[in-house]
């Protein structure tokens, strides 16, 4: 059998597959040093480029002004913002009016001039306060702001128009369920205890004015039932709107989901409580309950509300301090709603006076505050840096940003 030869295409005599073998360092280096010309290259010669004709230039001139693009505004125009608050001022002005004549019996001596006020004019002035709210509410949360205000004013002026006992109560439940909402959402985050403490506030003087706008349009309703309703309507739409602020449940976060169980079983325990104490508690107890509250009442003027003062303040002071830090504190600032529903509807009972829901209002949020700093306090300690200075550090870089109090979220 002839062996294969290097000829071959199947490589030497031994079998195996011939390959070059690596320059060694000497011929390279002598390659580089004396290189030999490889196959000559053909340049062509390439044409030269061809002139293209030049357009007339325009006579120069003064350079025009750089344009400068004019900042982005936040929020609605200040123009349409002041018209709606002069509604809601003048809305406000005719309910005050119509309070001072109602608790006198006639105006002051420095507007009895003008004569007595008509009849209508605490009914007109509920229904400019709830489409003011109305308007603001929707702007707030980026909803449909003239439909909203339309819907407020057509079942506004419907309820004074027919009159009755659904209408009118509807439109008290519907202006108690918008101004609470944005009670809640014209909060702006709170770095410090004080800046929370002014939140507060500015949610209670808006529950106020809510609840006035309530009882102008005079419903015939138990009290009780009007509370549930309007603070489950309340709720569902805050929860709703809080969803979208707070990048829905998945946004929580294990803390989240804590912060929420503890708010519904206080709102629940609470609630549930009163209602099966009043219908199923002993009567020596309830009686005793009753008197303590009858005597404190006595003493100071009013006896405050007990779901205001455990979860509905402390839950608008804790949520602000909480939204300057994480997102999360919007599922905290939902639970004030029980601040606020139950403020705006404080004048619903037929047997409350404006000096005893001032006073109640008023001890409400005193002593929700106190619980609320009890709160933040326990909530840094744990959760925060340790020491003043840590402190001061943290207050100085919790700044989330978020619009400002009157712009869209």
């Amino acid at each position: 059998m002839p062996s294969p030869t290097s000829d071959s295409p199947r490589g030497s005599s031994r079998g195996k597959r011939a390959a070059e073998r690596a320059p060694s360092r000497v011929r390279r280096r002598r390659e580089k040093a004396d290189p030999t010309p490889s196959e000559p290259t053909v340049t062509t010669p390439v044409a030269p480029p061809t002139p293209r004709p030049v357009a007339p230039t325009a006579p120069v001139g003064p350079a025009p002004a750089a344009s400068v693009e004019e900042p982005r505004q936040e929020g609605p125009r200040r123009l349409l913002l002041t018209l709606w608050f002069v509604v809601l001022g003048l809305g406000a002005a005719a309910l005050a009016i119509s309070a001072v004549t109602g608790i006198l019996g006639h105006l002051p001596s420095g507007l009895d001039r003008f004569g007595a006020p008509p009849g209508w004019l605490d009914g007109a002035g509920a229904v400019a306060v709830v489409t003011a709210l109305s308007w603001l509410l929707a702007t707030r949360t980026a909803g449909r702001a003239i439909i909203s205000a339309g819907l407020a004013l057509g079942l506004g002026v419907a309820s004074l128009l027919i009159g009755g006992r659904v209408l009118p109560t509807g439109a008290a439940v519907l202006t108690c369920v918008v101004g609470s909402v944005y009670a809640v959402m014209v909060t702006v985050p709170a770095i410090t205890w004080l800046k929370a403490v002014r939140e507060a506030v500015i949610a209670t003087l808006v529950a106020a004015v809510t609840a006035s706008a309530a009882v102008g349009f005079e419903p015939t309703v138990a009290a009780e039932r009007f509370d549930i309703a309007a603070l489950l309507l309340a709720l569902a739409l805050v929860f709703t709107i809080v969803y979208r602020l707070g990048a829905g449940l998945h946004g929580l976060g294990r803390r989240g989901l804590v912060i929420v169980a503890i708010g519904l079983a206080v709102l629940v325990a609470t609630m549930a409580y009163a209602e099966l104490l009043r219908r199923y508690g002993a009567q020596t107890f309830v009686s005793s309950v009753l008197d303590f509250a009858d005597a404190t009442s006595e003493r100071i003027g009013a006896f405050p509300r007990p779901l205001v003062v455990l979860l509905g303040i402390p839950a608008l002071v804790w949520g602000t301090h909480v939204r300057a830090r994480r997102r999360q504190g919007w599922w905290v600032c939902a639970f004030g709603v029980a601040a606020t529903v139950p403020l705006a509807s404080g004048l619903m009972a037929p047997d409350s006076s404006y000096v005893e829901a001032g006073l109640r209002a008023a001890y409400s949020l005193v002593l929700g505050l106190v619980i609320g700093y009890v709160v933040i306090r326990v909530d840094l300690a744990l959760t925060g840096p340790k020491g003043r200075r840590g402190r001061r550090a943290e207050e100085a870089g919790a700044h989330r940003p978020e619009p400002s109090r009157f712009a869209e979220l």
